[in-house]
């Protein structure tokens, strides 16, 4: 359905909240048919949560288009079959199964994927019978980008990919994530700018739950040594030094 130029994501007016706290404020933006966006901002500012908010796992409203079709009103299993890949934050790998295993249960295409996964992943190929629960933390999130891609979708929402891991398994997985961008669209928070600097196209950045800024070239943004200190309280110098600023875990729903 989607026509040329016209977003693959659209969301407008989008607040939510959780436990009663409001933690994202009539958030609006769109994200394009192909590449990938970087969702920025410091820890804290919403960003986990408006990835939420727009599969509807937290109470929101406002307005949310995927392929120019309302789908705010939809549950979010609903949302998923739809074409929305979901990567969250924390991996949630089901421990107790195996590689193999967790990749069926994420499996709702006729026709899996298979192949690029097993290209993209070839480790998991060789751990398939291994247990989830004793995968590193880079392996683990391995499976959790294999469980996404394993389905044809029409965008991926990528949290926090690369939190905690060691550099070589963070290039790993931007690398992975470049390759999958070749084929779906994708929405990305990420606090490593250098991650960020290599695979975004455009930025939104949040604070306090609400838009700073909206569809700014990645690389222009990251290169404005005011904006990066104002919005996401780094220096550009800093951030090249330290890819990862915040190195502090953000709040749950954050």
């Amino acid at each position: 359905m989607n026509t040329e130029n016209a977003p693959i994501l659209r969301v407008q007016n989008l607040s939510a909240s959780i436990g009663g706290q409001q933690v994202v404020e009539d958030v609006s933006f769109e994200v394009p048919a192909f590449g990938v966006t970087g969702l920025l901002g410091r820890n804290g500012v919403g960003k986990t949560s408006t990835i939420k908010a727009v599969i509807g796992l937290i109470p929101r409203s406002g307005q949310v288009e995927l392929d120019g079709e309302r789908i705010d009103g939809a549950e979010t299993h609903r949302i998923i079959a739809r074409g929305v890949g979901y990567v969250p934050e924390d991996r949630e790998v089901f421990s107790r199964l195996t590689v193999a295993e967790n990749l069926r249960l994420a499996e709702r295409d006729e026709h899996p994927r298979r192949q690029l996964v097993e290209d993209l992943f070839p480790d998991l190929v060789k751990r398939s019978a291994q247990m989830a629960g004793t995968l590193s933390g880079g392996q683990q999130q391995m499976v959790s980008l294999a469980r996404a891609l394993l389905n044809t979708n029409k965008v991926l929402l990528v949290d926090e990919p690369t939190k905690g891991l060691a550099p070589k398994i963070v290039q790993e997985v931007a690398e992975a994530l470049a390759e999958a961008a070749r084929t779906v669209p994708i929405l990305l928070v990420e606090q490593n700018l250098t991650v960020v600097r290599q695979l975004a196209a455009t930025v939104t950045v949040l604070s306090g739950g609400k838009v700073a800024l909206t569809g700014m070239n990645a690389g222009e943004f990251l290169d404005d040594t005011d904006l990066n200190h104002r919005l996401l309280g780094v220096h550009t110098g800093t951030a090249a030094a330290n890819p990862n600023p915040a190195a502090t875990a953000a709040p749950k729903g954050a």
